[in-house]
């Protein structure tokens, strides 16, 4: 199982109500809200700002494929 973090140890990575952080991104995509789909896929990116985000448990990650979103 994945370790949890909080919102504000995260660099890049996601929450399971589907939020994204990824500070190396442009500023649209820095901190996103999307649905996901029964089959599992990410769809409908909405930009939010950072106090909208869970503050507890995020899973890191190394990088997003923005190209391939959506």
């Amino acid at each position: 199982m994945d370790k949890k973090y909080n919102a504000d140890d995260i660099h890049i990575g996601c929450h399971p109500d589907g939020y994204r952080i990824d500070k190396t991104a442009s500023p649209l995509n820095r901190y996103t809200k999307w649905s996901i789909g029964p089959d599992g896929h990410w769809h409908d990116k909405k930009a939010v700002c950072f106090h909208e985000l869970p503050d507890q448990g995020w899973v890191k990650t190394k990088e997003f494929d923005w190209e391939s979103s959506e």
